[in-house]
């Protein structure tokens, strides 16, 4: 399948910005998934320093915003090529070693909600094997924590979310993280795009899980969609937690507010 992008972040200031850099990820790099056949960026009101691979092998561009700018636009495009592996990336490749994915963060560190989980999923499901028993704790996620857009943001840690009962695609990503990593399993985020069937225009961008198995490699888990992702989605960035993966992260001086308009559009 061949899905075209089209994300364009505006930010609008109240007043004139004077010194900013930003680190972007919205690079995507081919992989057993998918293959890269064109892609761009273009800046409006800021320009490209350099573009380098971070810790995590993410390709980053350092952008410098214009001196001045009340306004700056960050506007990706491309086509991809994607295949269906039935969420199976294969063999670790990247500079960290595994066993720093068994690593928790601030995001994903397990209180007793998310312990009470873990305990469940040991006694419930040790009779399977390791796929089968990864996607019995994304229902049990999905059970505990119902899709909900507005109930949470982005420094919601995965013990809060599941306390509350309540999240979006961040959330059940953080929650599996903590209880997959707590198994045993070393486990990463994932940001990306999902083309929805009955949309162009998307919400948001997505998040999901991939866990670390023997004889399979890395294997990904959409806990919201309660499926391995397939040739509809396109892998972003990897990190421990949504902090390693998030679009642009960086540092402002000068403007007292910002006004954010994000558009997505992903299509076949």
């Amino acid at each position: 399948m061949q899905l075209r992008v089209h994300h364009s972040t505006q930010y609008v200031y109240t007043d004139p910005v004077n010194y900013a850099l930003q680190q972007v990820r919205l690079t995507p790099q081919s992989s057993a998934s998918q293959k890269i056949m064109t892609w761009h960026i273009h800046l409006e009101g800021a320009e490209r320093h350099v573009q380098f691979h971070d810790a995590h092998g993410n390709l980053v561009d350092l952008i410098e915003f214009s001196t001045g700018a009340e306004a700056v636009t960050v506007t990706v495009s491309g086509l991809v090529e994607t295949t269906n592996t039935h969420g199976v990336i294969g063999a670790h490749k990247m500079m960290m070693p595994l066993w720093f994915f068994l690593r928790q963060t601030a995001l994903t560190t397990p209180g007793q909600a998310v312990e009470a989980l873990v305990a469940k999923a040991r006694l419930a499901d040790n009779g399977l094997d390791d796929v089968q028993r990864l996607h019995r704790l994304s229902e049990r996620i999905l059970e505990a924590v119902p899709y909900m857009i507005g109930q949470t943001i982005s420094t919601t840690t995965a013990e809060e979310a599941l306390r509350q009962a309540s999240g979006v695609c961040q959330d059940h990503t953080h929650i599996f993280l903590s209880a997959a990593r707590r198994l045993g399993y070393p486990a990463r985020y994932v940001s990306g795009y999902l083309m929805m069937t009955d949309r162009i225009d998307q919400e948001a961008s997505h998040a999901w899980a991939e866990a670390y198995l023997e004889g399979l490699g890395w294997v990904g888990f959409d806990v919201s969609n309660a499926i391995s992702p397939d040739e509809k989605y396109i892998a972003l960035a990897r990190g421990l937690d949504y902090k390693d993966c998030a679009p642009t992260t960086g540092f402002l001086r000068g403007a007292t507010a910002e006004n954010l308009v994000v558009s997505i559009q992903v299509q076949q």
